[in-house]
């Protein structure tokens, strides 16, 4: 009895064996693309908007352009974070909900009345600097 359930369960084992390796051998592999990060050019609309937007905020009470204030200048931010759709996104997202660390220890308050879509134009002023 032991000896014949496993010879059953050993050819039930090379069945699925065998049927696996033909399968994966007439399978076709899928191609997955992979995200990246494209450059994108924000619209001279948008960063004449962001300008306006960061010159009637209290941006400007701790950040100036090309030095450090409380927080960094806008051009060193520049030239960390490459003018992408995924940068503008999460430093919008920054902007908006605050955070500390990235640039030192003194937190920057969160901007919670600002829009998502005033906070990327900010974000696409401040990256055109370069």
């Amino acid at each position: 009895m032991k000896k014949q359930k496993w010879s059953l369960l050993s050819t039930a084992f090379t069945i699925l064996v065998l049927a696996n390796s033909s399968f994966a051998q007439t399978a076709k592999k899928k191609n997955i693309p992979v995200k990246k990060s494209i450059s994108t050019v924000a619209s001279a609309a948008d960063i004449l908007a962001g300008k306006a937007l960061i010159q009637k905020s209290d941006c400007v009470a701790c950040h100036k352009t090309d030095v450090k204030l409380v927080g960094p200048g806008f051009l060193q931010v520049a030239k960390k974070y490459p003018a992408t759709e995924d940068n503008y996104t999460s430093l919008a997202y920054k902007i908006i909900s605050g955070g500390t660390g990235v640039w030192g220890q003194v937190p920057m308050s969160a901007h919670s009345a600002l829009s998502q879509l005033d906070a990327k134009k900010m974000v696409k002023y401040i990256l055109s600097l370069k």
